[in-house]
């Protein structure tokens, strides 16, 4: 077992943008990169198999809140893990339930010893403590797991998001503590990212982010941005967390988001992003492609035989016309939403697979500009 390990390969001259290696004990990732949402142990409507040899992802995402309620650690841990459980073979990176816990607000209770919450499933009451997620993100086995935080909401009092953030520190260094006690589980090295809070008040940002780089995890995590606030306010805090977080450690900005978000923060410096967006948007009929948003469900597309995108190494992309999968839409055919899903996660890796090269051949910074001008518009 080895400790998860970053190569920074390239800096782009102009910018902030960065093209990376990430090695872990089940495989490599090259960064930036994007990670597919697989909440329950599952990325919505898409196979493992298309994961991997379609859509070519390198990494997905497991949620901690979701799989202790559902399928439960008992069953993970006599399965060895998610990896054996769902046949995923490559890395994951699993959320401390850390967000999940903070949609909860009208049925969650957050003290010093953890977070008092109500299951979604049957109301039980259940209590995560730092040192309960750590041992239930033992029993899933990411190779990646996130520290316990408190997320605040947009907007936040100063007063609030000050106690909240020194809640999270006090919560990294339990579940450090923890780690430490606990040895790896599944035969392969479990990693850390602790996560940088403090709401959108530069001070507290800059004192979290001073504090999380001080822990000298293998990576840092960006949180409780893209909960509301406008997308340059985003943008500003995400950089001032990434001039702190430390250069040779993936930076990884958590629930981002569209197209042109991912783009701008790759150019401030960001490695790592996953967002429900495309899955989640593909089933209510919004394909995001190489040349703008098409919503399928439009008249316009009932004859356009055309396939859904040329631009992008998809056989479901390329294969399937735009007419064709209108036609499902309506029908409400459950073979529509799988298309869209497919599609929109192949786009979303494809884009990121682009900005690397950009990165590497020094011309990110001018294909960035062009590329976000073309993805904002609705065709």
């Amino acid at each position: 077992m080895a400790a998860l390990a970053f190569e920074l390969q390239h800096t782009q001259s102009d910018s902030k943008a960065r093209a990376g290696m990430i090695t872990t004990d089940h495989g490599t990732i090259e960064t930036p990169i994007f990670m597919p949402v697989g909440t329950v142990g599952s990325v919505k409507a898409v196979t493992q198999l298309q994961l991997n040899e379609e859509i070519q992802a390198q990494i997905i995402l497991g949620n901690t809140y979701h799989l202790y309620l559902r399928p439960g650690t008992e069953v993970l841990d006599a399965a060895g893990g998610l990896h054996r459980f769902n046949g995923w073979h490559k890395p994951i990176l699993t959320d401390s339930g850390g967000y999940q816990v903070f949609s909860l607000a009208a049925n969650r209770k957050i003290t010093e010893e953890g977070a008092l919450f109500q299951s979604h499933i049957d109301g039980s009451k259940h209590l995560f403590s730092p040192e309960k997620v750590m041992d239930i993100q033992r029993s899933i086995g990411g190779d990646i797991i996130m520290a316990f935080d408190e997320c605040p909401p947009y907007p936040s009092e100063y007063a609030y998001a000050k106690k909240s953030m020194e809640l999270t520190h006090r919560w990294l260094d339990r579940c450090v503590n923890r780690l430490a006690e606990t040895p790896d589980k599944h035969g392969y090295s479990q990693n850390l990212f602790p996560i940088v809070q403090g709401s959108t008040f530069k001070d507290l940002r800059t004192a979290s982010a001073e504090y999380v780089a001080s822990k000298n995890a293998t990576g840092n995590a960006i949180g409780g941005l893209s909960v509301g606030e406008p997308e340059l306010m985003m943008y500003e805090f995400a950089e001032l967390c990434c001039d702190i977080l430390p250069t040779q450690k993936p930076r990884y900005l958590m629930g981002v988001g569209t197209p042109w978000n991912i783009l701008e923060n790759i150019a401030i410096g960001v490695d790592m992003f996953d967002c429900v967006m495309p899955t989640r948007n593909g089933r209510n009929g919004m394909l995001f492609t190489s040349k703008g948003i098409i919503n399928i469900r439009n008249k316009k597309w009932a004859t356009d035989f055309s396939c859904i995108d040329d631009g992008i190494p998809c056989h479901t992309s390329q294969y399937y016309s735009k007419a064709y999968l209108r036609h499902l839409f309506v029908a409400n055919e459950i073979l529509g939403l799988q298309i869209a899903s497919i599609h929109n996660l192949s786009f979303y890796l494809w884009l990121v697979k682009q900005a690397r090269q950009h990165i590497l051949d020094n011309t990110f910074t001018s294909w960035k500009n062009q590329m976000i001008d073309v993805l904002k518009q609705r065709l």
